[in-house]
Order: C-alpha cells, then structure tokens, then sequence
C-alpha cells in the first residue's frame, strides 16, 4: 500500500470512528430497527404486504458510509424471523474510487424462502452477492415493487428518510452475526 492511500485510509478511518467506535445496545438496535420498519412501509405499501410472505427480515437501519477516495461503510441490525428478533448482525464494506463525503440510508432484506434464510443463519460471515444474489428493488407506477425483483428468493431495499435510493446495491458487504 503507498504512502497516499495509507493516509486516505487513516483519514477515513478517522472520520468514521465516531460512528464505528459506540457500538449500538441491543436496545437501540430494536428501536431503530422498528422506526426503520415504518418508514419503508410508509414509503413502500409493496414492501409491507411483501413482508408479509418473507421468511425472515433483515433490518440496517443505520449503514454509514465514508469516504475521501479509500470507503468505508458500517451498521448494525437484527433478523427478524416470525415478527420476533433472531439475532443482531453487523454489515460492513469498503471502497476504492472517486468518492468524497458521508451518507447515511438503510438497508431491509427479505429473505423469501426457508432455504435462502438457513442458509444465511448457517453462514459464518455472508457476503452479498456471493453467498446469496440480492435483488435490489425499485417502484414502479403506483409504488409497486418491479415484477423481476419480487420473483427473487432475495429482495433487497436501500432507503433513506427521503425516500427510495436507486442504483445502489450491497453486492460486496459482508454481513456478520454479532456477538452480545
């Protein structure tokens, strides 16, 4: 690693550590996974009633990214199976390329079958894309899901308090069972 990107990296890090350094309660994490829960509802009544069919709910209500160059992105959340918390999860990545500032957004996953739940409640450390393909869904007229996504045994959403983020994806995060 060169002398530059050892200090973009240290710079990064720097920025990030406030938000990486407090480790959120799980008790925090339940509340904001909750309010997360309720804003995509709001935004996405597809997204509610599809909820409804899905195996198990991964929520990240809080994934902070940064970056000056050298990325970095990281939040804590809980699977949901049956209504009820499973376990708490972390999901982390990082980034090489033009890319300068902070962005906050949330990130709901469906699992929406047994099979592609178990296997993810099984994995030691699961990566997106790798472990298990994520289809990232967007609406279309009406607020309705686009008809390929919901076909998916995965569906994914990244969302903001502004709404819907499109063109984002999670391929690459690797997402880790906390320890509490």
């Amino acid at each position: 690693m060169t002398l530059r990107r050892s200090v973009l990296v240290c710079v990064v890090v720097a920025l990030l550590l406030p938000v990486l350094g407090h480790a959120a309660s799980k008790q925090e994490i339940d509340a904001r996974v909750g309010e997360a829960l309720e804003v995509l509802y709001k935004q996405s009544p597809a997204a509610k009633k599809l909820s409804a069919e899905a195996h198990g709910i991964l929520v990240f209500p809080r994934v902070i990214k940064g970056g000056m160059g050298v990325g970095a992105e990281y939040g804590e959340g809980a699977l949901l199976v049956g209504g009820r918390n499973a376990n708490y999860y972390s999901i982390a990545s990082a980034s090489i390329g033009l890319q300068l500032g902070v962005q906050r957004k949330s990130v709901v996953v469906f699992f929406m079958n047994n099979d592609v739940l178990r296997h993810f409640e099984r994995s030691e450390g699961w990566k997106a894309g790798v472990d298990g393909s994520v289809a990232i869904a967007t609406l279309g007229a009406g607020g309705e899901i686009d008809t390929a996504a919901v076909e998916k045994p995965i569906i994914g959403f990244v969302f903001s308090n502004q709404g819907l983020m499109y063109n984002l994806t999670i391929e690459g995060s690797k997402i880790t069972r906390l320890v509490r």
